[in-house]
């Protein structure tokens, strides 16, 4: 991360929460992720090596930075999907403005229509911080898009644990999978999809 690009972030980050302190409707929200939540996600997107990179719910774009500033070591692009127009042309502009924008491809499309349909899979890591009201009903469509070894992180695990306790509860009966929460930001669940080696040993 430059020393340029993260002023920005930073910069990004104080403006969107002076914004959404300002706004009554939770709607009109940006709910960008916290500032530590960034790094992060950057770490881990490297850890696991991950290329093919999908964000669902894109918002203003800056979580997408993070992940697209990360994915510039590893060869990496990222997809990212919000249906909203007018915070779809807020991230377009945020990232040309870090120079960002060849890595990145937005995608303005219902999120349930384009996973039935996409053939961007597999994917190595995926960041879900979208509608949670959602999560059970995307979770048969995404995991299989998830290449085996790849990592699913959703937003909110703590701060909205009582929204997701269903869709916690799907990831936890589903078999091959691992997961577990970090408190690190508004707190982040963790989904590894087993390799093909770990499950047939």
């Amino acid at each position: 991360m430059t020393e340029s690009r993260l002023a920005f972030l930073q910069q990004l980050a104080a403006d969107y929460q002076a914004h959404d302190q300002q706004v009554a409707q939770r709607a009109d929200r940006y709910l960008n992720i916290t500032p530590d939540t960034g790094p992060f996600l950057a770490l881990l997107l490297q850890a696991v090596g991950a290329r093919r990179i999908l964000e669902i719910g894109t918002s203003t774009g800056y979580s997408t930075i993070w992940l697209a500033d990360a994915c510039q070591a590893t060869g990496g692009h990222v997809t990212t999907v919000e249906l909203n127009a007018t915070r779809a042309a807020l991230a377009r502009a945020n990232f040309a403005q870090v120079g960002l924008s060849e890595c990145i491809t937005q995608v303005p499309a219902p999120v349930a229509d384009w996973l039935a349909r996409t053939s961007l899979a597999p994917f190595d890591f995926v960041f879900l911080d979208a509608d949670r009201s959602q999560y059970v009903e995307l979770w048969p469509r995404l995991l299989p898009l998830v290449r085996p070894g790849g990592l699913v992180v959703v937003d909110n695990a703590v701060s909205h644990h009582e929204q997701l306790q269903s869709f916690t509860a799907l990831v936890q009966a589903t078999p091959g999978v691992t997961s577990v929460v970090v408190p690190t930001g508004k707190g982040e669940m963790l989904i590894w999809k087993a390799s093909l080696a770990t499950e047939n040993n």
